[in-house]
């Protein structure tokens, strides 16, 4: 059982990890998916040990904080957002900043990809009016939303697993990591313009014109409500899963908007990828990998 469980492991780690190679063509959640069924035709785990192996409480905490980061979307806050930050830069210089220390921030609160996804078009679109060179400003983005993730237990998958599993209270963490966090967005800016002190300055620049996305003030204020209890329950509860999966099924009551709507905006795959990987994980448990790994460390 060792043997297959390990190589149904490698298997499934060598496909996620492959995903440029042109030999095959599966994403991320099939190959977990296809991980976690070879852990049961291969008789590693019984169906019901499948779906044990499963933690829900993780992927609640994913499907909520979804959910309220979907209605956001719909409302446009995210691009209404970046769209003040953007347009109100004066110089390169500040511009980094905003794009920096927004993204940090941001994605302290919320899944770091979305900070990205979100924030990209626009930022791409100001850009090429400038005819600034995009790649500090790019990297700035991607690396800043790392960086505030990192700082509370929502910002991202890893951090939820953790806050799932360790149980240590939301305001502990984000008080233990705040200060790194910060620091480190500070020292992210301070490299970036290093390396490209050629493209980042403080000459004015000209008026960034992009087309202002219209928010729907309802729906936002709605959603900002809903996540700051969400946010209450985090920290006087400490359920997690609860609080999150609460909050995003008060929105669908009271938003206002078509649930199906906001179901296609859920990245559903995400969470196949999880589910696929719980089982996989739970596979090589079972048959004492983890347990021969941990006694070698």
């Amino acid at each position: 059982m060792l043997i297959k469980s390990l190589l149904i492991f490698i298997l499934t780690y060598i496909i996620i990890s492959a995903q440029k190679m042109k030999w095959h063509r599966l994403d991320r959640p099939s190959a977990a998916l296809l991980g976690a069924v070879l852990m049961v035709i291969c008789g590693v785990l019984t169906l019901d040990e499948a779906y044990r192996a499963i933690d829900f409480n993780t992927i609640l905490l994913l499907l909520g904080m979804m959910l309220v980061i979907a209605y956001l979307k719909i409302a446009n806050c995210f691009k209404y957002l970046s769209y003040l930050l953007i347009t109100h830069a004066k110089n390169s210089f500040l511009l980094l900043c905003f794009v920096s220390f927004s993204s940090g921030i941001l994605s302290a609160l919320f899944v770091n990809d979305t900070i990205c996804l979100m924030f990209t078009p626009l930022l791409i679109l100001a850009l090429n009016q400038t005819k600034l060179n995009p790649i500090p400003f790019l990297i700035a983005l991607a690396t800043s939303s790392n960086i505030g993730s990192v700082v509370t237990l929502t910002g991202n998958p890893q951090n939820m697993l953790i806050g799932v599993f360790s149980k240590i209270p939301y305001v502990d963490f984000t008080l233990h990591l705040l200060p790194i966090g910060l620091l480190s967005l500070v020292a992210n800016v301070f490299i970036i313009s290093l390396l490209f002190r050629k493209d980042i300055s403080f000459k004015k620049m000209d008026a960034i014109a992009l087309i202002k996305p219209e928010l729907d003030i309802k729906l936002t204020t709605k959603s900002l409500v809903v996540l700051f209890f969400i946010f209450l329950g985090f920290i006087f509860t400490g359920n997690l899963p609860l609080s999150a999966i609460t909050g995003g099924l008060a929105l669908i009551i009271l938003s206002g908007t078509k649930p199906q709507h906001v179901m296609e905006k859920v990245d559903w795959t995400l969470l196949l990828f999880f589910s696929g990987l719980f089982i996989v994980v739970g596979g090589i448990s079972k048959a004492g990998f983890l347990t021969l790994a941990h006694n070698a460390v």
